[in-house]
């Protein structure tokens, strides 16, 4: 490989790396073809990337931002998957994979700059998707201020129930 295609390719993946917000690091050993096709199937399907480089590039490109503390896995036969939006999209097609293929084995991530280890993306693969979290949220968002009219308007409805009980308090009273 040329100078200038090593550059090239320092360069975009210093920006992948620097755009992404999840990157883990794995082990390809012992996957033939149709197993690593069908690797980067999955992984694109999730929405995220697979790249396989030479450890020498992927340690320039990772120098100078936050997928550095990933140097010590680029080592061996390297292969890292990126995400850009969804953390959790990679590390569960990853382990989905890792389960029929025991041949991968998953070295480490960094997620937002922060390294996180096999334990770490095995409990971000049990994470519900990015769009089920933003839905949680928006119920639990949506029950406050339902929960807030319902008080509100228990408000007068109680006013009522005191009026009407001294209502009858003092027509009890004048008979």
């Amino acid at each position: 490989m040329r100078l200038d295609e090593k550059i090239k390719i320092v360069a975009e993946f210093k920006d992948k790396f620097s755009q992404s917000k999840v990157v883990i690091a794995t082990s390809y050993i012992g996957l033939n073809v149709a197993q690593m096709s069908q690797l980067r199937r999955k992984l694109l399907e999730s929405g995220s990337e697979y790249h396989v480089v030479k450890n020498t590039l992927l340690v320039r490109a990772s120098a100078d931002n936050d997928i550095a503390v990933l140097q010590e896995f680029f080592t061996g036969t390297t292969g890292v998957a990126l995400n850009y939006n969804d953390p959790v999209a990679p590390a569960k097609a990853l382990m989905e994979f890792a389960k029929d293929n025991e041949k991968l084995i998953i070295k480490g991530g960094a997620l937002n700059g922060k390294r996180i280890s096999l334990d770490g993306i095995q409990s971000l693969a049990t994470l519900p998707s990015r769009e089920a979290l933003l839905g949680q949220l928006l119920s639990v968002m949506n029950g406050v201020p339902t929960a807030f009219v319902r008080v509100l308007s228990n408000i007068p409805q109680n006013f009522m129930n005191v009026l009407s009980a001294i209502k009858d308090q003092k027509e009890n009273s004048a008979n």
